[in-house]
């Protein structure tokens, strides 16, 4: 398929870009400034241009848009800023792709929209799956919540496939070998400290199980993905003891449900996107590790 990823340049933006060009696809990747990306053709555009948008969509024609585009962490700008920055740049990138007929649209959402962040808040259930409600509490849940709702209009309204997927807080191989993560933290910090990763109800996602989550979304029948979301994330918590062991003091608003989360069973769901698109993310926080240890640790010098 030719995609094409807005957004490329971005944390999760380039390893999703380069894993999909791994997998067979032609990526084109559109952000504000390039990365260098091996395999991947790179445009320089602001999505804010509807105008620039449109022509670039509609020149390319592309099978596929995955849309990644926007202000990826909340409060990293005012919150009017980025409500309206990631509600317009969807608004434009999905309707480019409605004109040029595009077969299959999927957008990055999160999952912040059921509000976990809101000091009231109180899960329904655990683990969340994709029934829980949305109760955005920020402009950046806001935001997303919006986006899903785009994507239901656009079901409805539009020839293609739209969908969006949930990813759990993105760790890039980087991060795996000491690179701090987006909130400033390593993974050995957040590990050691569980209220560092608590404040994200310990979910967590290798970019590149996302990018295999992408290809399988895109080789899945229309019918199953068309106005449908998914949670993706890891099988397991960032966590180095159960989440009934944690829960308690470190995110009381899971509930009592969360005593089920025994062993390395995750807060968030990912069996919706096992069961209709076969996908199951393959790393973990603990294989990870192990290998970029493994990888830093210098070798043996040989006895001449």
């Amino acid at each position: 398929m030719l995609v094409v990823v807005t957004g490329s340049s971005g944390r999760l933006g380039r390893s999703l870009s380069a894993g999909l060009a791994a997998s067979g696809h032609s990526v084109v990747g559109v952000d504000r400034a390039p990365a260098g990306l091996d395999g991947v053709d790179e445009r320089v555009l602001d999505l804010r241009d509807e105008h620039a948008t449109g022509e670039l969509v509609d020149a390319l024609r592309p099978d596929a848009v995955v849309h990644l585009a926007g202000i990826a962490v909340p409060f990293s700008a005012p919150e009017r800023e980025i409500l309206v920055t990631n509600t317009t740049l969807v608004h434009t990138v999905f309707a480019a792709a409605a004109r040029a007929g595009v077969r299959r649209v999927l957008a990055a959402s999160s999952p912040t929209v059921v509000g976990y962040s809101a000091p009231t808040w109180r899960a329904t259930a655990v683990p969340i799956d994709e029934t829980h409600p949305t109760q955005p509490a920020n402009a950046y849940a806001l935001s997303k919540a919006v986006i899903e709702e785009a994507v239901r209009m656009f079901a409805r309204t539009s020839s293609g496939a739209y969908g969006f997927f949930r990813p759990c807080y993105v760790i890039s191989p980087a991060e795996w070998r000491g690179a701090p993560t987006q909130q400033g933290h390593t993974i050995a910090e957040r590990l050691a400290d569980p209220s560092l990763a608590a404040v994200s109800l310990f979910n967590y996602l290798d970019a590149r199980d996302a990018a295999a989550f992408v290809d399988a979304w895109l080789a899945a029948p229309a019918d199953v993905v068309d106005g449908e979301g998914f949670f993706v994330g890891a099988a397991d918590a960032l966590a180095a003891r159960p989440v009934a062991e944690l829960w308690r003091e470190f995110a009381p608003a899971l509930g009592v449900g969360a005593d089920a989360l025994m062993g390395t069973r995750p807060v968030f769901s990912v069996d919706k996107a096992a069961e209709r698109l076969g996908w199951r993310p393959e790393r973990d926080w603990r294989s990870e590790l192990t290998a970029a240890a493994a990888a830093t640790t210098p070798t043996e010098s040989r006895a001449s």
